[in-house]
């Protein structure tokens, strides 16, 4: 077997293999015998009749198509090892010529990018520096306020922000409608829960007041037979709440229930520190994601259009997922919610797919020119670290994720971190 390489653009090469002789003969032999087993010959049944007469029913670009099929994917493996190329995808196969004598296959196969390193050491590393002020520690006080805050009842009138408790029926040309009553309903006024202009309209009640509600329901309301239409609501309110919020004393500290926290001064210190702790993370994460955008934009690398294609693939089932756990949805019914096709959103996939491809391209270049490796402790720390996340036994995590993922997964980290200690730390 002989095996010719063309390369053509965006990380594609032509293979050419022409299988022939012994080999090629072997093949249509076996093509022969197998579509034989399928025909039938009036007075023998099938696979009993004569060879010589089996062959005036099968014609020889039949078998020759057969063999091509059973000979393909040996050529294909062969092609690939003798010419070291690493294909990521399916290859597409054309015949370029074929005979009795011998059969010329052409295979366009996608492998690996070949990356072209940029300047990748001893880049800037801008760490935006972290300060806490006393109005970012008030407004996280004033949030816990507001967290622990009680609804009482009070006196006097219905006021914006105020929870009005009531009973209500909805009337459309006197006829009451359906899903247009409630009670002892708790309604936030100013939360624009209610149809535009009912909340308003309870500003100045008291309690046990009845009083007749107009509103117009908005034109792209849910129920057609109530969009842009006119209606009364009956409404009584039962109890008028104020939400009252703890004084800021030592109380309210111990109340806060912080391990080590028994006044209103160390509840702020506390503040203040955790504050810090998550600014300087966020810090530290845009510096980390500004070096390795740097690493990435220097270097140069032609991806194939299949790689960001599954790539965003990935991240649309990963979405699907996310939506399945949170909203209990399934992916279908979600995206007619939001008037979204698979297609629609795998297309507006594809920049970030191609975004994140590129980064671990470029970091995998960085881990080969630095010749860094998983080590099998590494491997066996990072299975126990899954297997504590996701609370499942360290076998079960095997089972699911193999080890060459786990040790690409602790390389490609190993490139960052070597670009990271290279790097030139602002002052």
């Amino acid at each position: 077997m002989n095996s010719t390489v063309q390369n053509l653009e965006k990380s594609q090469v032509e293979l050419k293999t022409t299988i022939d002789g012994d080999t090629w003969k072997a093949a249509q032999e076996k093509a022969f015998n197998k579509i034989s087993k399928n025909v039938q010959i009036p007075g023998f049944r099938k696979g009993t009749a004569p060879k010589n007469l089996v062959k005036k029913h099968i014609s020889s670009n039949e078998v020759l198509m057969e063999a091509v099929d059973l000979v393909a994917q040996n050529a294909f493996a062969e092609g690939c090892e003798a010419n070291d190329l690493f294909p990521i995808a399916r290859p597409s196969l054309d015949l370029e010529a074929i005979s009795e004598e011998s059969v010329t296959l052409k295979f366009i196969i996608t492998v690996k990018p070949t990356v072209t390193l940029g300047d990748y050491k001893e880049l800037p590393y801008e760490l935006e520096r972290v300060r806490i002020l006393k109005k970012d520690i008030d407004a996280e006080v004033e949030k816990l306020q507001n967290e622990y805050a009680q609804l009482v009842v009070k006196e006097g009138t219905v006021e914006n922000g105020d929870t009005a408790v009531i009973d209500f029926e909805g009337f459309k040309d006197g006829v009451a409608f359906e899903g247009g009553k409630g009670e002892n309903y708790p309604l936030v006024i100013g939360s624009g829960s209610f149809i535009p202009g009912f909340e308003e309209q309870l500003i100045g009640m008291t309690q046990e007041e009845t009083k007749e509600i107009n509103v117009t329901f908005p034109e792209q309301y849910q129920s057609a037979d109530l969009a842009g239409k006119e209606a009364v609501f009956k409404v009584t309110v039962h109890e008028i709440k104020t939400r009252q919020v703890p004084e800021l004393n030592d109380e309210f500290a111990k109340d806060v229930d912080i391990e080590g926290v028994e006044t209103l001064d160390q509840l702020k210190d506390k503040i203040k520190k955790d504050l810090s702790d998550t600014r300087k993370q966020q810090a530290e994460q845009t510096a980390d994601n500004k070096l390795i955008e740097k690493a990435v934009e220097n270097a140069s690398v032609e991806i194939p259009d299949v790689m960001i294609t599954e790539e965003a693939q990935r991240m649309v089932q990963d979405q699907a997922y996310r939506i399945q756990q949170q909203y209990g949805l399934p992916f279908e019914q979600f995206l007619k919610m939001v008037n979204q096709t698979v297609e629609q959103v795998l297309e507006g996939m594809k920049p970030n797919a191609e975004k994140q491809v590129r980064t671990r391209l470029v970091l995998d270049a960085v881990a080969t020119a630095e010749k860094l490796e998983a080590n099998e402790e590494e491997v066996e720390n990072e299975y126990t670290k899954i297997a504590e996340e996701y609370n499942m036994d360290v076998a079960d995590v095997k089972k699911q994720i193999d080890v060459p993922s786990i040790s690409y997964d602790i390389v490609l980290r190993k490139a960052f971190n070597f670009i990271k200690d290279s790097s030139v730390k602002s002052k």
